[in-house]
Protein backbone atom coordinates (compact mmCIF):
# COMPACT_ATOMS: atom_id res chain seq x y z
CA UNK A 1 0.00 0.00 0.00
CA UNK A 2 1.43 3.11 -1.15
CA UNK A 3 1.53 6.37 1.30
CA UNK A 4 -0.97 8.32 -0.62
CA UNK A 5 -3.19 5.33 -0.62
CA UNK A 6 -2.63 5.16 3.07
CA UNK A 7 -3.13 8.95 3.85
CA UNK A 8 -6.30 8.91 1.35
CA UNK A 9 -7.96 5.66 4.02
CA UNK A 10 -7.14 7.30 6.96
CA UNK A 11 -8.75 10.66 5.90
CA UNK A 12 -12.06 8.68 4.56
CA UNK A 13 -12.10 6.88 8.11
CA UNK A 14 -12.03 10.30 9.74
CA UNK A 15 -14.59 11.79 7.23
CA UNK A 16 -16.86 9.25 8.17
CA UNK A 17 -16.59 9.41 12.01
CA UNK A 18 -17.02 13.10 11.72
CA UNK A 19 -19.47 12.82 9.63
CA UNK A 20 -21.66 10.76 12.02
CA UNK A 21 -20.57 13.29 14.65
CA UNK A 22 -22.01 16.44 12.80
CA UNK A 23 -25.09 14.72 12.16
CA UNK A 24 -25.37 13.75 15.50
CA UNK A 25 -24.90 17.53 16.59
CA UNK A 26 -28.11 18.27 13.76
CA UNK A 27 -30.41 16.32 14.70
CA UNK A 28 -30.10 16.76 18.27
CA UNK A 29 -29.63 20.80 18.59
CA UNK A 30 -32.19 21.18 15.78
CA UNK A 31 -34.69 18.91 17.98
CA UNK A 32 -35.59 16.82 15.27
CA UNK A 33 -38.52 13.89 16.05
CA UNK A 34 -39.26 12.21 12.83
CA UNK A 35 -40.37 8.75 14.37
CA UNK A 36 -36.83 8.58 16.18
CA UNK A 37 -37.05 10.72 18.80
CA UNK A 38 -33.53 13.17 18.66
CA UNK A 39 -35.03 15.95 20.92
CA UNK A 40 -34.52 13.60 23.82
CA UNK A 41 -30.89 12.99 22.95
CA UNK A 42 -28.47 15.06 24.71
CA UNK A 43 -25.79 17.39 22.08
CA UNK A 44 -22.24 16.50 21.20
CA UNK A 45 -21.56 19.70 22.61
CA UNK A 46 -23.36 18.28 25.72
CA UNK A 47 -21.50 15.43 26.38
CA UNK A 48 -18.41 16.79 25.61
CA UNK A 49 -18.46 18.97 28.16
CA UNK A 50 -19.62 16.17 30.49
CA UNK A 51 -16.38 14.17 28.84
CA UNK A 52 -14.34 17.19 29.95
CA UNK A 53 -15.97 17.28 33.40
CA UNK A 54 -15.37 14.07 34.35
CA UNK A 55 -11.72 13.66 33.39
CA UNK A 56 -10.88 16.07 36.29
CA UNK A 57 -12.88 13.97 38.80
CA UNK A 58 -10.91 10.99 40.73
CA UNK A 59 -14.17 8.54 40.11
CA UNK A 60 -13.79 8.33 36.37
CA UNK A 61 -10.32 6.95 36.74
CA UNK A 62 -11.58 4.29 39.68
CA UNK A 63 -14.38 2.96 37.30
CA UNK A 64 -11.65 2.94 34.69
CA UNK A 65 -9.22 1.17 36.69
CA UNK A 66 -11.68 -1.30 37.95
CA UNK A 67 -13.28 -2.26 34.51
CA UNK A 68 -9.46 -2.56 33.33
CA UNK A 69 -8.58 -4.72 36.10
CA UNK A 70 -11.88 -6.49 35.61
CA UNK A 71 -11.38 -7.59 31.95
CA UNK A 72 -7.96 -8.33 31.46
CA UNK A 73 -8.57 -10.72 34.26
CA UNK A 74 -11.23 -12.66 33.25
CA UNK A 75 -9.67 -12.53 29.89
CA UNK A 76 -6.34 -14.05 30.66
CA UNK A 77 -8.34 -16.83 32.44
CA UNK A 78 -10.30 -17.65 29.79
CA UNK A 79 -7.43 -17.52 27.26
CA UNK A 80 -5.52 -19.83 29.13
CA UNK A 81 -8.32 -21.97 29.61
CA UNK A 82 -9.94 -21.82 26.31
CA UNK A 83 -6.50 -22.47 24.58
CA UNK A 84 -5.98 -25.47 26.96
CA UNK A 85 -9.41 -27.09 26.32
CA UNK A 86 -9.38 -26.96 22.94
CA UNK A 87 -6.24 -28.41 21.67
CA UNK A 88 -7.22 -31.07 24.63
CA UNK A 89 -10.67 -31.57 22.79
CA UNK A 90 -9.11 -31.64 19.41
CA UNK A 91 -6.12 -33.73 19.93
CA UNK A 92 -7.79 -36.30 22.81
CA UNK A 93 -10.74 -38.71 21.86
CA UNK A 94 -11.27 -39.16 25.91
CA UNK A 95 -10.70 -35.75 26.63
CA UNK A 96 -13.72 -35.16 23.82
CA UNK A 97 -16.11 -37.38 25.22
CA UNK A 98 -15.59 -36.41 29.14
CA UNK A 99 -15.78 -32.68 28.03
CA UNK A 100 -17.06 -32.28 24.84
CA UNK A 101 -20.69 -33.03 25.98
CA UNK A 102 -20.75 -30.56 28.66
CA UNK A 103 -19.13 -27.71 27.18
CA UNK A 104 -21.76 -27.99 24.28
CA UNK A 105 -24.89 -27.73 27.02
CA UNK A 106 -23.49 -24.99 28.69
CA UNK A 107 -22.01 -23.05 25.31
CA UNK A 108 -25.33 -22.00 24.23
CA UNK A 109 -26.20 -20.32 27.96
CA UNK A 110 -25.31 -16.19 27.68
CA UNK A 111 -22.32 -15.80 30.33
CA UNK A 112 -24.78 -12.78 31.78
CA UNK A 113 -27.51 -15.30 32.57
CA UNK A 114 -24.81 -16.51 34.72
CA UNK A 115 -25.05 -13.57 37.25
CA UNK A 116 -27.62 -15.40 40.00
CA UNK A 117 -24.92 -18.28 39.55
CA UNK A 118 -21.54 -15.90 40.27
CA UNK A 119 -23.69 -14.36 43.35
CA UNK A 120 -24.66 -17.97 44.64
CA UNK A 121 -21.13 -18.98 43.76
CA UNK A 122 -18.15 -16.34 44.78
CA UNK A 123 -18.04 -14.16 48.35
CA UNK A 124 -18.17 -11.13 46.76
CA UNK A 125 -19.15 -9.16 43.58
CA UNK A 126 -15.65 -8.76 42.00
CA UNK A 127 -15.23 -12.34 41.38
CA UNK A 128 -18.46 -13.16 40.15
CA UNK A 129 -17.70 -10.60 37.58
CA UNK A 130 -14.80 -11.87 36.58
CA UNK A 131 -16.46 -14.90 36.41
CA UNK A 132 -18.91 -14.05 34.33
CA UNK A 133 -15.85 -11.94 32.22
CA UNK A 134 -14.33 -15.29 31.66
CA UNK A 135 -16.82 -17.65 31.01
CA UNK A 136 -17.99 -14.67 27.98
CA UNK A 137 -14.78 -15.43 26.21
CA UNK A 138 -14.15 -18.82 26.76
CA UNK A 139 -16.20 -20.39 24.54
CA UNK A 140 -15.12 -18.30 21.21
CA UNK A 141 -11.25 -19.05 22.25
CA UNK A 142 -12.18 -22.81 22.83
CA UNK A 143 -14.32 -23.33 19.70
CA UNK A 144 -11.67 -21.50 17.27
CA UNK A 145 -8.88 -23.61 18.84
CA UNK A 146 -10.53 -26.81 18.54
CA UNK A 147 -11.49 -25.92 15.03
CA UNK A 148 -7.94 -24.36 14.54
CA UNK A 149 -5.72 -27.52 15.56
CA UNK A 150 -8.52 -29.89 13.75
CA UNK A 151 -7.88 -27.86 10.32
CA UNK A 152 -3.91 -28.79 10.65
CA UNK A 153 -2.10 -30.92 7.99
CA UNK A 154 -1.29 -34.33 9.36
CA UNK A 155 1.42 -34.31 6.96
CA UNK A 156 3.26 -31.85 9.36
CA UNK A 157 2.84 -34.31 12.34
CA UNK A 158 4.42 -37.18 10.30
CA UNK A 159 7.20 -35.04 9.63
CA UNK A 160 8.02 -34.78 13.12
CA UNK A 161 7.06 -38.33 14.43
CA UNK A 162 9.93 -39.32 11.47
CA UNK A 163 12.85 -36.91 12.78
CA UNK A 164 11.50 -38.80 16.75
CA UNK A 165 9.43 -35.82 17.91
CA UNK A 166 7.30 -36.78 20.70
CA UNK A 167 4.14 -34.84 21.80
CA UNK A 168 5.51 -32.20 23.50
CA UNK A 169 7.68 -31.15 20.42
CA UNK A 170 4.64 -31.54 18.45
CA UNK A 171 2.51 -29.74 20.43
CA UNK A 172 5.20 -27.02 20.70
CA UNK A 173 6.53 -26.57 16.81
CA UNK A 174 3.63 -28.08 15.09
CA UNK A 175 -0.04 -28.19 17.10
CA UNK A 176 0.12 -23.97 18.89
CA UNK A 177 2.35 -22.43 15.93
CA UNK A 178 -0.14 -23.81 13.38
CA UNK A 179 -3.15 -23.18 15.05
CA UNK A 180 -2.31 -19.51 15.95
CA UNK A 181 -4.57 -17.91 13.39
CA UNK A 182 -7.23 -18.83 13.92
CA UNK A 183 -6.58 -19.11 18.05
CA UNK A 184 -6.20 -14.88 17.50
CA UNK A 185 -9.52 -15.12 15.79
CA UNK A 186 -10.91 -16.50 19.13
CA UNK A 187 -9.01 -13.98 21.12
CA UNK A 188 -10.20 -11.26 18.97
CA UNK A 189 -13.68 -11.91 19.24
CA UNK A 190 -13.20 -12.95 22.57
CA UNK A 191 -11.80 -9.93 23.96
CA UNK A 192 -15.36 -8.26 22.42
CA UNK A 193 -17.55 -10.38 23.98
CA UNK A 194 -16.50 -9.87 27.69
CA UNK A 195 -16.73 -5.98 27.32
CA UNK A 196 -20.40 -6.59 26.82
CA UNK A 197 -20.88 -9.23 29.98
CA UNK A 198 -18.68 -7.31 32.36
CA UNK A 199 -20.36 -3.59 31.22
CA UNK A 200 -23.77 -5.75 31.79
CA UNK A 201 -22.59 -7.30 35.11
CA UNK A 202 -21.20 -3.77 36.32
CA UNK A 203 -24.73 -2.72 36.13
CA UNK A 204 -26.51 -5.46 38.18
CA UNK A 205 -24.10 -6.23 40.47
CA UNK A 206 -20.80 -4.19 40.79
CA UNK A 207 -19.53 -2.03 42.82
CA UNK A 208 -17.63 1.29 40.56
CA UNK A 209 -16.97 0.00 37.22
CA UNK A 210 -17.64 1.79 33.92
CA UNK A 211 -20.68 0.25 33.63
CA UNK A 212 -22.07 0.74 37.13
CA UNK A 213 -21.93 4.81 36.61
CA UNK A 214 -23.03 4.41 33.46
CA UNK A 215 -26.46 2.94 34.73
CA UNK A 216 -25.97 5.12 38.04
CA UNK A 217 -26.36 8.34 35.63
CA UNK A 218 -28.89 6.65 33.59
CA UNK A 219 -31.22 6.47 37.21
CA UNK A 220 -30.79 10.48 37.79
CA UNK A 221 -32.08 11.38 34.49
CA UNK A 222 -28.34 12.62 33.31
CA UNK A 223 -27.81 11.42 29.90
CA UNK A 224 -24.79 13.19 29.24
CA UNK A 225 -23.08 10.77 31.58
CA UNK A 226 -24.97 8.21 30.18
CA UNK A 227 -22.88 9.03 26.41
CA UNK A 228 -19.97 9.59 28.28
CA UNK A 229 -20.42 5.90 29.76
CA UNK A 230 -21.28 4.96 26.17
CA UNK A 231 -18.21 6.45 24.41
CA UNK A 232 -15.95 5.58 26.91
CA UNK A 233 -17.08 1.83 26.32
CA UNK A 234 -16.31 2.22 23.02
CA UNK A 235 -12.54 3.64 23.22
CA UNK A 236 -11.81 0.89 25.46
CA UNK A 237 -13.05 -1.76 23.47
CA UNK A 238 -11.25 -0.62 20.45
CA UNK A 239 -7.85 -0.38 22.17
CA UNK A 240 -8.44 -3.61 23.76
CA UNK A 241 -9.42 -5.57 20.40
CA UNK A 242 -6.76 -3.74 18.81
CA UNK A 243 -4.00 -4.81 20.94
CA UNK A 244 -4.97 -8.51 20.57
CA UNK A 245 -4.99 -8.24 16.74
CA UNK A 246 -1.49 -6.34 16.40
CA UNK A 247 -0.35 -9.09 18.61
CA UNK A 248 -1.65 -11.65 16.54
CA UNK A 249 -0.10 -10.63 13.54
CA UNK A 250 3.35 -10.15 15.44
CA UNK A 251 3.30 -13.70 17.03
CA UNK A 252 2.10 -14.69 12.98
CA UNK A 253 5.22 -12.38 10.81
CA UNK A 254 6.20 -15.98 9.91
CA UNK A 255 2.82 -16.44 7.91
CA UNK A 256 2.26 -15.59 4.20
CA UNK A 257 0.03 -12.72 3.83
CA UNK A 258 -2.22 -12.04 1.20
CA UNK A 259 -2.72 -8.53 -0.64
CA UNK A 260 -6.52 -8.06 -1.39
CA UNK A 261 -7.87 -5.16 -3.66
CA UNK A 262 -11.47 -5.00 -4.63
CA UNK A 263 -12.15 -6.29 -8.06
CA UNK A 264 -8.64 -8.47 -8.27
CA UNK A 265 -7.42 -11.70 -7.38
CA UNK A 266 -5.90 -12.15 -3.95
CA UNK A 267 -1.99 -12.32 -3.61
CA UNK A 268 0.29 -14.18 -1.16
CA UNK A 269 3.49 -12.34 -0.19
CA UNK A 270 6.21 -13.60 2.03
CA UNK A 271 7.51 -11.80 4.61
CA UNK A 272 10.22 -9.60 3.46
CA UNK A 273 10.15 -10.28 -0.15
CA UNK A 274 8.13 -8.48 -3.11
CA UNK A 275 5.21 -9.91 -4.59
CA UNK A 276 6.69 -11.57 -7.62
CA UNK A 277 5.37 -10.93 -10.92
CA UNK A 278 2.70 -13.19 -13.22
CA UNK A 279 -0.55 -14.68 -12.54
CA UNK A 280 -2.17 -14.27 -8.89
CA UNK A 281 -2.05 -17.88 -7.32
CA UNK A 282 -5.20 -20.01 -7.33
CA UNK A 283 -8.16 -19.15 -5.50
CA UNK A 284 -9.00 -21.03 -2.31
CA UNK A 285 -11.08 -23.92 -2.53
CA UNK A 286 -14.55 -23.65 -1.20
CA UNK A 287 -13.95 -26.30 1.36
CA UNK A 288 -11.09 -23.94 2.81
CA UNK A 289 -12.95 -21.28 2.80
CA UNK A 290 -15.50 -23.23 4.71
CA UNK A 291 -12.88 -24.06 7.57
CA UNK A 292 -11.70 -20.45 7.48
CA UNK A 293 -14.81 -19.54 8.67
CA UNK A 294 -15.08 -21.94 11.26
CA UNK A 295 -12.04 -20.58 13.20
Amino acid sequence: MSGRTGAARYALRAASLTTALVAWQLLTSLDVDLWLRFSQFPTVADVARAFGERLGGDDYWTDLTDSLTRILTGFLLAAVLGIATGVAVARSRLAEDLLGPLLEVVRPIPAIALVPVAILLFPSNEQGIVFITCAAAFFPVMVSTRHAVRALTPVWEEAVRTMGGGRGRILATVVLPGALPGIFGGLSVGIGVSWICVISAEMISGQYGVGYRTWQDYTVVDYPGVFVGMVTIGILGWLTSTAVELLGRRLTRWLPRTSYVPGTRARTRTPGRAAPAGPAPTAVRPEEARDEHLV
